[in-house]
């Protein structure tokens, strides 16, 4: 299995060495500089896109120039959703972005998603990083020239259950609900009577004025707060049951990462290892701010009612079960895996 710690392979001698030998360093320096594009999901307001960003320019820095990675913002090169589409044909080399994105090309993406009965974002990562999550997402991607690694995902807090226009009384307001509803959760939701529909995150401001939609997920209370979703939505609902975590990955092209010698290997997977962690831990803090941030602008943020929480579980578990029968097997792997993790973590709690 390929944990983090194995995958990176990092000693502080590996790390010392370029500083420590200015002829080893002038040597690296006359090396043909490597370039590569990378590109987030979101606008440039969201806190993924600015960590994203952020750890293209660290490893730049951290490389000396010898590998330079262009940030770009989320639909600026390929349309929103379709990065690790142009990773697979080297548009861009590196991409983050949410896994369910892909659920037109491996349905288990979803899995590893932001979706109802999902593992906690302490508990995700350490699956992940070193319970074989990372093995797996790759072997689900085997044929695609798209990879990732341990240290790659990004645990983001529990997601808003939903900014809405309409005060949620039970199960019967849900039942027509025209709501922005991703990956597996929004199929679930579906289900359980509301009208789903896809709209890209940079969009969702303009849906709610326009009244395309009533409601919708997105992401965490901090990136929420940013995009001034306050002006658009009167009520904040609460849970962790559609969502207990928002996982966003690193991708690379494969191609390229084998092209790179083994010391900038090392440096990118350590950026994006710190910038995940980062951003987890600053959208944790910036979260708890939130909350009164949006009561003071007016908003009422509530819990969820009991009958929608369970409702939703209940139809998680029939939906998973049953694709876990009639999809590929790399589903019910992926699924059985995380479910025995995380039989396993709340033991402990």
């Amino acid at each position: 299995m390929l944990t983090r710690k194995k995958f990176l392979g990092l000693t502080a001698a590996a790390v010392a060495v370029p500083l420590a030998a200015p002829f080893i360093g002038s040597a690296k320096a006359a090396e043909k500089t490597i370039t590569w594009k990378s590109s987030g999901h979101g606008p440039a307001s969201d806190p993924s896109q600015i960590y994203h960003d952020k750890c293209c320019q660290a490893i730049t820095k951290a490389s000396g120039g010898r590998l330079t990675v262009k940030p770009f913002v989320g639909g600026s090169i390929v349309p929103a959703y379709k990065e690790v589409d142009a990773i697979h044909d080297n548009v861009l080399q590196m991409a983050y972005t949410c896994p369910m994105y892909n659920l037109d090309k491996w349905k288990s993406a979803g899995l590893i998603s932001s979706r109802p009965g999902a593992l906690p974002g302490e508990a995700l990562r350490s699956w992940f990083d070193f319970a074989g999550g990372a093995d797996l997402m790759n072997k689900m991607m085997e044929g695609y020239n798209v990879m990732t690694f341990p240290g790659a995902l990004s645990p983001l807090p529990e997601e808003v259950f939903f900014h809405s226009k309409v005060k949620l009384e039970g199960m019967q307001s849900i039942k027509g609900l025209k709501a922005r509803c991703m990956g597996d959760g929004g199929e679930i939701f579906k289900r359980l009577g509301a009208a789903t529909v896809i709209i890209p995150g940079g969009e969702l401001f303009e849906a709610m004025q326009r009244g395309t939609i009533d409601a919708f997920e997105y992401s965490t209370l901090a990136s929420n707060w940013t995009m001034h979703f306050n002006e658009v939505a009167k009520y904040v609902y609460l849970s962790s049951t559609r969502a207990p975590s928002d996982p966003q990955v690193f991708y690379v092209n494969k191609d390229a990462w084998a092209k790179l010698p083994e010391d900038l290997r090392e440096i990118v997977a350590a950026e994006v290892a710190k910038h995940t962690q980062d951003q987890h831990e600053y959208l944790v803090v910036e979260s708890l701010k939130a909350v009164e941030k949006f009561r003071a602008a007016g908003n009422e943020v509530l819990r969820v009612p009991k009958d929608i929480d369970e409702a939703l579980l209940a139809e998680a578990d029939k939906f998973y079960a049953e694709k876990s029968k009639s999809e590929k097997p790399i589903f019910k792997e992926i699924y059985d895996s995380m479910k025995t993790f995380g039989v396993a973590y709340n033991a402990i709690k």
